[in-house]
């Protein structure tokens, strides 16, 4: 690991120390013992962003729910598919949907707005104001990783020599003092690791389009305009970070939250064991918030690498990326197509929460017919990073 992240540094930096062995009469000198197995905070949060031992039963990493070869997500079938992610105690499920890391760096501190509305942070709910509270919180959570406590974390890294020469060299000799403070060290870590380009390299199709690269083809090209624009869909009214509809540092999500009406995932249920009357309340979940009217209120997605991260929505109840823009044109169409589930052919079921619905912004913009639909779609197949371009096929 760490490969990508040195590169013809790591060949320089081999040479660099052969040279100083051979100078040192076969021994490495002081400073390279020093540094140990990892240079920097990004090459040691890699190595802990792998790390099976870091859960329980040494079964589940960072890496195990957001796999960096099919997008940051979870691509392990269950009994429920992929729409929740098994823990490491091989019988627990969660309730949602483990979300893409990649792009994840760019969804800013948790905060409210002068209008009182809430944006960014990390988790579906925004619980964890930055990056590195995200990273910490997996390896503590019963049905993920299922650490008893942060103690018990930093007995497992010290089980590493790497880690702890890597942690002394990095963060001061006193590190391993405190097991607060290791903890933190290595949720920065992760932190750092996750803020790399290997997580938002920006080199989909659309990214080579907006270069010059490429030309998108007619369907992508009339998806792109439809998404855009605010007289033809409601895309943007959500899913566009910059005013500029050519930015080159486009995420597709201004990080708000909204209640989009989701129906309950009642076959998740009927797997975890929660009620059926569970009601999953969002953005009223993160501690930071006691207004009622943020209920069902869930952190708009990026749709970087949407197209092979489902299946959809918080709870991953749709499979297919084409059925989610189906249910947005349900607000806006009348159309009995509109108004069916083509996963279920049944009518989409009743919100999980009602009576804060986002109408204005889902009620935004006309009907859409199939062949705009499947514009869109085309369109958003174009955010795929260009690592992940085979899944799509797949």
């Amino acid at each position: 690991m760490g490969r990508h992240l040195r590169g013809e540094k790591q060949v320089w930096l081999s040479m660099a120390v052969a040279g100083l062995v051979l100078a040192a009469g076969g021994r490495l000198p002081a400073l390279a013992d020093e540094m140990g197995a990892f240079d920097s905070k990004e090459a040691l949060g890699e190595a802990l962003f792998h790390d099976t031992n870091l859960s329980m039963n040494r079964t589940q990493a960072c890496a195990t729910c957001h796999d960096p070869s099919f997008g940051f997500v979870d691509p392990r079938p269950t009994e429920v598919g992929l729409a929740v992610s098994l823990g490491d105690d091989g019988v627990s499920l969660g309730d949602r949907h483990a979300p893409t890391a990649s792009y994840a760096r760019f969804s800013p501190p948790f905060h409210q707005t002068s209008e009182g509305a809430y944006r960014g942070g990390q988790f579906l709910d925004g619980r964890e104001p930055h990056l590195a509270g995200q990273a910490g919180g997996p390896p503590l959570n019963p049905i993920e990783m299922g650490m008893p406590d942060k103690a018990a974390v930093v007995d497992r890294l010290r089980e590493s020599d790497d880690y702890v020469t890597a942690f002394k060299a990095l963060y001061g000799a006193e590190i391993w003092d405190d097991a607060d403070s290791a903890y933190e060290a290595m949720r920065e870590s992760i932190a750092a690791f996750e803020m790399t380009a290997h997580f938002a390299p920006f080199d989909s199709r659309y990214d080579r389009y907006l270069r010059g690269e490429l030309a998108l083809t007619d369907q992508e090209e009339l998806g792109r305009v439809l998404f855009f624009s605010e007289q033809f869909s409601n895309c943007n009214q959500c899913h566009q970070l910059h005013t500029s509809p050519i930015a080159p540092t486009e995420t597709f999500s201004n990080y708000e939250y909204h209640n989009i009406g989701i129906p309950t995932h009642t076959a998740v249920r009927a797997a975890n064991g929660l009620p059926d009357d569970h009601v999953d309340r969002g953005l009223l979940e993160n501690p930071l918030v006691s207004d009622p009217a943020q209920a069902g209120k869930f952190k708009v997605p990026t749709l970087r690498n949407v197209a092979v991260t489902g299946p959809y929505m918080h709870n991953g109840v749709f499979e297919d990326l084409r059925t989610t823009v189906v249910f947005y044109n349900k607000y806006n169409s009348r159309a009995p197509a509109a108004q069916t589930n083509p996963e279920t052919g049944q009518p989409w079921g009743p919100p999980e929460v009602d009576g804060t619905l986002s109408l204005k912004e889902l009620e935004h913009g006309p009907a859409l017919d199939d062949q705009r639909i499947d514009a869109l779609v085309a369109f958003m197949k174009t955010l795929t990073d260009q690592r992940y371009e085979h899944l799509l096929e797949d």
